[in-house]
C-alpha cells in the first residue's frame, strides 16, 4: 500500500546562517511499508550567492510554523532570473 500526501504553496528556505528566502514549494510524501520519504521543489523569489551555494543543513518552513529539514539535490535554471531547486526531505514531513 502506498500513501501520498502533497503540499503546494508558499514556503521559506532557511539557510545555515539563518537567512530566509521566500518562495513557492511543491512537495510530496511517499510512504511504503513503514518507510517515510518526502521531497519536491522550491522556486525562490530571489537568488543570492548564499542560496546558490546552499546544499546541507537547511530548513524549509511552511505556513503555521511547520518546519522540515531538507538538502538541495539539484538546481536548474528556469529563466535568466529564476531557478528551481530539487529538495530531499529528512525526518518527518512538515505537511
Amino acid at each position: 500500500m502506498t500513501m501520498t500526501t502533497t503540499y503546494s504553496g508558499p514556503a521559506r528556505l532557511i539557510l545555515v546562517d539563518g537567512a530566509c528566502i521566500s518562495g513557492m514549494a511543491s512537495l510530496s510524501t511517499n510512504q511504503r511499508g513503514g518507510l517515510n520519504g518526502w521531497g519536491g521543489t522550491f522556486r525562490p523569489d530571489e537568488i543570492t550567492t548564499d542560496l546558490r551555494n546552499a546544499d546541507q543543513g537547511l530548513q524549509l518552513e511552511l505556513p503555521y510554523d511547520r518546519v522540515g529539514t531538507v538538502a538541495v539535490t539539484r538546481i536548474r535554471k528556469l529563466l535568466a532570473t529564476q531557478v528551481l531547486m530539487s529538495l530531499a526531505g529528512r525526518g518527518p514531513a512538515p505537511f
